[in-house]
């Protein structure tokens, strides 16, 4: 598993009115990701952001953009978010029946290709799939909306998923993705992830967005 944590802002939390300028707050105050959660309404119940975002953000970051399709046919829009600028996409095991091929796909478009497990998901749904995979997301919450409390079974799969990618000689990045904050995030990480997905904790934290990422930061090292 690669070594340095990467904390990805999750502009979910952000407020649409100040974007550009939150964008750079994040890349200035520690950031190292822009987490991008697109919801249709079909496979979770919340309606949020689109290619135009995307497109939107790699104007206002040279951030790495990191697209979670929470999204019923993901297939159907695998170029659309690679042509506006994503950098890796990441898509759910329960919302495709042909998931090799999406992964192969993602990867031909020259993203990184993602894997996302809510929290019923077992784990050993991944195994014929893993070796085309760059990153692994587990849903600490259940999809679709922000400010959810964190589900402490989940770190187990966490584990379980860090186990595999070290028995395989992979280098995954691994995910976790709801109610991270400062309290959280050492749990996840000790547990083997190293990319953080965190969105009212950095965009709601009273003294701010730096403070919100360097809060998290701070928690594990």
């Amino acid at each position: 598993m690669p070594g340095n944590t990467i904390i990805a802002a999750s502009i979910l939390a952000a407020d649409r009115l100040e974007l550009g300028k939150s964008l750079l707050e994040c890349e200035a105050g520690g950031a190292d990701w822009i987490h991008i959660d697109v919801m249709d309404g079909h496979f979770v119940p919340s309606i949020a952001m689109g290619p135009r975002m995307v497109k939107a953000c790699k104007r206002g970051s040279d951030l790495p953009l990191d697209v979670h399709l929470m999204i019923t046919n993901p297939d159907d829009y695998l170029e659309v978010f690679a042509d506006a600028g994503a950098d890796s996409i990441t898509v759910h095991v329960e919302a495709r029946t042909h998931l090799h091929r999406t992964l192969a796909t993602i990867q031909e478009l020259g993203c990184r290709a993602g894997v996302a497990l809510n929290p019923a998901t077992p784990v050993n749904t991944l195994m014929e799939v893993v070796s085309v995979c760059d990153l692994i997301l587990v849903m600490t919450v259940n999809p679709g909306f922000g400010g959810q409390r964190f589900i402490e079974a989940t770190l187990k799969k966490v584990e379980e998923v860090q186990e595999i990618s070290k028995n395989l000689g992979l280098e995954l990045d691994i995910q976790v993705d709801g109610g991270i904050d400062s309290k959280t995030a050492q749990h996840t990480v000790a547990a083997g992830a190293n990319v953080l997905v965190a969105g009212t904790s950095i965009f709601q934290h009273p003294q701010g967005i730096t403070e919100g990422i360097q809060a998290i930061r701070a928690s594990f090292r």
